[in-house]
């Protein structure tokens, strides 16, 4: 049976022409509602959407034939991943076509604060004459913060760095060396907040950056300090920027992106204000970045449908691999992530990955990516590490990544060990598959036996009697289910390694430092990633 293309939402000609001359049938079906999409999406193989489109688990139910989906853009808010990944359909998205385009709308919505255009447009147009009212500042001369200098940000610095600003940045994952390329000094959140004229976010929309600007924030600012945000809604609280601007503990702001797209209707009092730029999220809207997204998620979706080739993958496709090397991939992407998280925040800048026993002379590309995307998911965002931007993002963040093999296993027919240097901190752990189960069995000199199939927490000691019943009462009295213990001793020192059905809070392992009198106690989120 020929595979169909729905494309359901507006895509540039350029995208529609390739799509079309594929040999593929292609049907333009766009607004549709819910139920609307649902009534036909049984007949496609491939959806190509935009951000009008909702792919809900209604959705994907009934695309009974589905096996792609193409998003235009970088966001894919409007897909159930998790939902769309279980299903076995392949999501893709266009995660370099728009950089350019944020880039340049972010210095547009700086120039256009800093010289109030907006204001004196509107005034002009209501056949007012008011120049003193408008009066800007200059850019020159003044400091920019840029609060995460990736992608989008540092393209931001090559472009103001021609206005003769400073630059300070906060990103705790970008190397010295890199931000020194782009003239930024990298420096703390508080020094960028406290000692920037002007400020522009670059960071993607995750837990710890959820309300990471808000009243406390604000008001470590300068009070002619203006903000502008480009890159999520959330990301600046929206109830404490009204108060900032109202109140004028900052100057002014500009803002594409919000909470609610359309604004709700308590969102509409922000537009009351006369210091705040607004534009309806326009970072990727420019001609030629229609363009791209459309070519590229055309030209994605066609190799797929036709060769079977993956690109631009959200959802980590495993690939054609040997099913002996093909298990290891669920136990090499969780080392990544634990292996990041047990490092903090001190960004990485080394990364040697080992395969050791049976796994030395396999292919082992794949695992490697794997290991490097758990390292990502907790610094670009779970959903934007994929096994195509894994290694290019991976060396723009400064990580040098290092394979080898060796046919020595100590213990295990196979094993990977994963070893990170971090600010000269070097951490290694090391695992393998029991019956498709992974398995961590070491850490730094440590040596032991824990699943990795949920949250895990990790408690250095000096060993002595008591101190496991100790911390297993601790976990107790907080309604924490142990799903299993295990310890590994060197010496004096003992490592507690556990397995738990749920998320750890901070004051409990304070309270199991307190209960195992060390200070070296160690939580990672292995569930939600």
């Amino acid at each position: 049976m020929t595979a169909k293309i729905l494309v359901s939402d507006s895509l540039d000609e350029e995208g529609l022409n390739i799509l079309k001359g594929s040999g593929f049938p292609v049907d333009e079906k766009v607004d549709l509602t819910e139920d609307q999409l649902c009534g036909i999406i049984g007949d496609y193989d491939c959806l190509i959407i935009r951000s009008g489109t909702r792919v809900t688990k209604k959705v994907i139910d009934a695309g009974k034939r589905l096996r792609v989906i193409g998003r235009a853009g970088v966001g894919v808010d409007n897909v159930d991943i998790p939902y769309a990944t279980e299903k076995g359909i392949l999501i893709m998205n266009t995660p370099a076509a728009n950089i350019i385009s944020a880039a340049e709308h972010s210095c547009a919505m700086l120039l256009a604060l800093a010289r109030n255009i907006p204001f004196a447009h509107d005034s002009m147009h209501k056949g007012e004459w008011k120049r003193s009212k408008y009066t800007g500042v200059e850019l020159n001369g003044k400091i920019l913060g840029i609060v995460g200098v990736g992608r989008v940000g540092g393209e931001v610095a090559k472009r103001m760095k021609a206005f003769n600003m400073t630059m300070v940045g906060y990103d705790p994952f970008l190397p010295k060396e890199v931000a020194d390329e782009i003239g930024v000094r990298l420096t703390t959140f508080e020094e960028v907040i406290s000692t920037a004229d002007f400020m522009t976010i670059h960071t993607p929309l995750l837990p710890e950056t959820k309300n990471m600007i808000s009243l406390p924030q604000f008001k470590m600012m300068k009070p002619n300090a203006r903000i502008a945000n480009v890159a999520r809604g959330g990301i600046v609280n929206e109830d404490d920027l009204h108060t900032a601007l109202k109140e004028k503990i900052i100057a002014g702001a500009a803002f594409d992106v919000w909470c609610n797209e359309p604004l709700s209707e308590d969102e509409m009092k922000l537009l009351e204000l006369d210091n705040l730029v607004t534009t309806p999220h326009l970072g990727a809207s420019t001609v030629e970045a229609q363009e791209r997204v459309a070519v590229e998620v055309a030209v994605a979706a066609v190799k797929y449908l036709k060769d079977g080739e993956i690109t631009n993958a959200i959802n980590a496709p495993r690939g054609k691999m040997d099913p002996e090397t093909e298990v290891f991939i669920p136990l090499a992407e969780r080392m990544g992530v634990l292996i990041h998280q047990i490092a903090g925040n001190n960004p990485i800048d080394g990364l040697e990955v080992t395969y050791c026993g049976e796994l030395a002379g396999k292919q082992t590309k794949l695992l490697t990516i794997s290991v490097v995307i758990g390292i990502l998911k907790n610094i670009i965002g779970k959903d934007n590490a994929n096994i195509i931007n894994a290694l290019p993002v991976a060396k723009q963040k400064g990580i040098s990544i290092k394979e080898s093999s060796t046919e020595k296993s100590s213990d295990y027919a196979n094993m990977i060990e994963v070893k990170v240097t971090s600010k000269g901190n070097v951490l290694t752990i090391r695992g393998t598959v029991f019956g498709d189960q992974p398995r961590l069995v070491g850490f730094d000199r440590f040596t032991f036996d824990a699943p990795m199939s949920g949250d895990i927490v990790m408690v250095s000691y000096k060993d002595s009697p008591g101190i496991i019943g100790a911390v297993g009462s601790v976990f107790g009295s907080s309604n924490i289910n142990i799903a299993q213990m295990s310890v590994g001793r060197s010496g004096s020192d003992a490592l507690m390694v556990i397995t738990v059905d749920q998320n750890v809070p901070s004051d409990v392992l304070d309270k199991i430092a307190k209960a195992a009198g060390t200070n070296d106690v160690k939580f990672a989120d292995l569930v939600d990633n």
